[in-house]
């Protein structure tokens, strides 16, 4: 692991465990045991350190998702991944809450945003993806069963995705009301309603 990737982990631990907030280049900076100066020849600005360190959270969690093997079902197949992005278990909900401090300062940071538009288009192609693989093995809603439309492998990701994000930002919010169990048992819900 490179002195910046050690330096990006501390900073998420940071994040996760007392918000984005608290992170600045002498807490990190201390938190790894390196001088202020060692942490600036890697990043010359706050800015600079953030956006690598919500790159490499991205990029873990990637990394989990790539691992990932189709298998025949694209049901089991969206499940599995999708329960990668929710907070099921602490390493997770420590990347959940990291994840969900980046993505509000991205409203107002052109760096962090175009990281975030980068994430969610790669997320959203893949499930687009196992939804095609989905509606060809003949699941979804058919071709129109009364008033459900069939299945739309792009809106449909939009809106798997979006379910995906409301679980784990309330999740992050209120984890007694959502414990994993529950977050598990309410995606569930939805991939049935989806591929019935």
């Amino acid at each position: 692991m490179s002195r910046a990737d050690e330096i990006a982990e501390v900073l998420t631990r940071i994040a996760a465990e007392r918000g984005l907030e608290h992170v600045s280049v002498r807490e990190v900076a201390a938190a790894a045991g390196v001088s202020i100066g060692a942490v600036q020849h890697h990043f010359a600005t706050k800015d600079e350190m953030l956006a690598f360190a919500f790159r490499h959270v991205v990029e873990r969690t990637g990394a989990r998702l790539a691992a990932f093997r189709p298998g025949r079902s694209p049901e089991r197949d969206l499940a599995r991944v999708l329960r990668e992005l929710l907070p099921l278990d602490e390493t997770r909900r420590a990347e959940c809450r990291v994840y969900v401090a980046f993505a509000a300062r991205a409203a107002l940071d052109p760096a962090l945003a175009a990281i975030q538009r980068e994430t969610q288009a790669q997320l959203l192609d893949g499930l687009t993806e196992t939804l095609r693989r989905a509606r060809d093995a003949g699941l979804g809603a058919g071709p129109g069963t009364g008033r459900v439309p069939p299945l739309d492998p792009r809106t449909d990701a939009t809106l798997l995705l979006a379910v995906v994000d409301g679980l784990t930002f309330d999740a992050v919010a209120e984890p007694d009301r959502l414990p994993p169990r529950r977050l598990t048992a309410l995606l569930d819900r939805y991939l049935k309603r989806l591929l019935r």
